[in-house]
């Protein structure tokens, strides 16, 4: 067991340490590792994203995104569109076999995240709220020079 002295924030590269290994242990017998799942979860709740947009919620360079975007396209699992707000740059968007491969993963992660809700308990809602605030705070860092 850890000491309760450990800082706050090495506790979190712990926590997704452990909960990165569990996830991709889960998804092991999917196409998607629990960082993909995650993007493609993104890209199904929003219609399409821009590269910068995703970069922002991913808390990663463009580099990285572009890695994925690629990686991503030569499954094909996502297209580019053109951005109607921005001629220069394009959204990303899931096609139909991106949305598949979502759907596969999901039905594995829906009973992990049914069994850390049920440990969790009435403290889900507070660690929730706690976790917010950590990443708003770690924004608020990240964006201050």
């Amino acid at each position: 067991m850890l000491d309760e002295d450990v800082d706050v924030t090495f506790m979190v590269w712990l926590t997704s340490r452990a909960t990165t290994d569990l996830i991709d242990g889960v998804l092991a017998p999917t196409e998607l590792n629990g960082d993909e799942f995650a993007i493609y979860s993104v890209l199904t709740a929003a219609p399409s994203i821009t590269p910068t947009e995703l970069a922002r919620w991913m808390a990663a360079p463009p580099t990285t995104v572009s890695s994925y975007v690629k990686r991503f396209e030569a499954r094909g699992h996502v297209e580019r569109e053109p951005n109607p707000d921005d001629r220069r740059s394009y959204r990303i968007k899931l096609t139909p076999a991106g949305r598949r491969a979502h759907r596969a993963a999901a039905e594995l992660f829906v009973p992990l995240r049914d069994r850390v809700a049920e440990r969790l308990g009435t403290q889900g809602t507070d660690v929730r709220a706690a976790l917010l605030t950590l990443r708003t705070v770690l924004d608020e860092i990240r964006s201050t020079p």
